[in-house]
């Protein structure tokens, strides 16, 4: 019998993950984590209800809820990066950075503190033990969270565990039903942690000073303005505010480039239109979960973003904290400050953060 610290969220898939180490015989505790202070606005305090919900899930197992605040280590370590890629004119992934930092790290040193053996997290992800320890795909294709798990190292896997790895959502529900979980039909987090369901636009002013400019098509024609270049990523459709002119009449419009130098955001018209695609990219801060790259060389498939379907590409290194990826096919909107997730079939072998995109 191991002892495992689960970090429990008021959700279905850690409520899950908490009964299935039970019945597999383990001493569990859970964590709540509260990474975020600055949400006790009257309209908006999800924390509040998810405490609720895994103080019931606690109650219901008869395990012990420990509470937890990372938020200072989250501000430093991942809620600035935020800005700071915002603040570039990137699009950057935080729940990368956050598992990097606070759950992989701040919370392993927590649990282990406690003298865990392991921790065990909700994550649709599995882990093997072959040539050292890999990080696989999740059973479950459509809710695979591998990519967020991809700067993982040895280290951190070895003192992981993902017990709903091996089933699909739908199952999830059914045992959290079973169970009696009053979570069972809770609906899934969506969009960046910190900001949940409130108007992006709206957060990121509070914390960023906008610069409103000029919206040119790729013949440097204006047919509009926009909010601030960081309100926007490559690909986007809505809210561009250029529909319906005359002068914008046809296919809906997409932002195809963001001109940093002169505050100018570039638009194109039609989803498929060749300016939204690239070949090239190049990728900064690699990490392999291996410990190394594969070779200097070699071919794999690539995620481009959460969700993206991994596509056939080679890889160069670059020194040892750069590369060039060149995929098969070209890839719509590759978006800088996004990461580059590389596999070997079901294997996840590691990433980077996309820099540069060309055709």
């Amino acid at each position: 019998m191991s002892h495992i610290v689960v970090g429990l969220s008021g959700g279905v898939d850690s409520a899950v993950a908490a009964l299935l180490l039970l019945q597999q015989g383990h001493d569990v505790t859970a964590v709540f984590m509260k990474n975020w202070d600055e949400d006790d606005e009257a309209d908006y305090c999800p924390a509040e209800q998810d405490l609720a919900d895994a103080n019931d899930i606690c109650r219901r197992l008869r395990i012990v809820l420990k509470t937890v605040s990372f938020s200072g280590e989250y501000w430093n370590r991942v809620f600035r990066y935020f800005l700071d890629e915002y603040q570039a004119g990137r699009t950057p992934n935080p729940d990368i950075m956050c598992n990097r930092e606070i759950k992989f790290r701040a919370f392993l040193d927590y649990a282990m503190a406690l003298g865990a053996d392991a921790i065990a997290t909700g994550h649709y992800a599995r882990i093997g033990n072959a040539t050292g320890v890999r990080l696989l795909r999740g059973a479950d294709a459509a809710k695979d969270q591998t990519y967020f798990l991809h700067t993982l190292s040895q280290s951190q896997l070895r003192h992981s565990l993902f017990p709903i790895g091996h089933l699909e959502k739908t199952a999830v529900r059914r045992i959290a039903t079973e169970a009696g979980f009053a979570n069972h039909a809770k609906k899934d987090s969506t969009g960046i942690c910190f900001i949940g369901e409130r108007k992006f636009r709206d957060f990121l002013a509070r914390y960023l000073p906008a610069q409103p400019g000029e919206i040119r098509t790729l013949d440097d024609t204006v047919i509009g303005r926009h909010d601030g270049l960081m309100f926007y990523t490559i690909g986007q459709r809505q809210g561009l505010g250029i529909g319906g002119r005359r002068e914008a009449a046809g296919d809906p419009w997409y932002v195809a480039e963001k001109d940093l130098a002169n505050n100018v955001l570039r638009v194109v018209q039609g989803v498929d239109h060749p300016a939204l695609f690239r070949r090239r990219l190049q990728a900064s801060q690699l990490h392999w979960i291996a410990g190394s790259a594969p070779a200097q060389r070699f071919s794999v498939t690539a995620q481009i973003r959460h969700r993206h379907q991994d596509q056939p590409c080679g890889v160069e290194l670059d020194g040892t904290d750069e590369c060039r990826v060149t995929f098969e096919q070209p890839q719509r909107a590759v978006t800088p400050g996004q990461s580059v997730v590389f596999y070997d079939g079901e294997t996840c072998l590691g990433g980077g953060v996309i820099e540069t995109a060309t055709a």
